[in-house]
């Protein structure tokens, strides 16, 4: 019987971009920050969903993320919704990250987390 030879680095790059976790992509998403705020979006409830799928044709994930801005008329949302994709190309075996921005339903500060609120000094 012959054998064949396997890439291990396409083994090792495809185990680790299907096993995205909810963890690396939450704890990525928390590096990024509205930069009039001295919170991450995921702590100001600026994340409304997160998708992960396979990139055909290849062992990659692409990740999908629906978000929104503390005010529609936010000057910075070009360079939050971009900071946010870089962070997210940062994972290991993501090629595609894309960003949507939506205004439904709008935030409000009811969306906050407990460590956001901590962190911005609100009750």
């Amino acid at each position: 019987m012959k054998r064949t030879s396997i890439d291990r680095r396409f083994i090792h790059h495809y185990i680790i971009g299907m096993a995205v976790t909810d963890e690396q992509l939450f704890a990525k998403l928390k590096e990024c920050y509205d930069p009039e705020l001295p919170c991450n979006i995921v702590d100001l409830g600026l994340v409304y969903d997160v998708r992960r799928q396979p990139v055909e044709g290849t062992p990659d994930t692409r990740i999908d993320v629906k978000m929104t801005l503390t005010s529609p008329g936010c000057p910075l949302a070009a360079q939050i919704s971009s900071q946010v994709q870089r962070k997210l190309l940062e994972l290991p075996g993501v090629s595609e990250a894309n960003v949507e921005v939506v205004f439904d339903p709008p935030w409000s500060l009811s969306r906050v987390t407990p460590d956001g609120k901590k962190t911005l000094g609100l009750p």
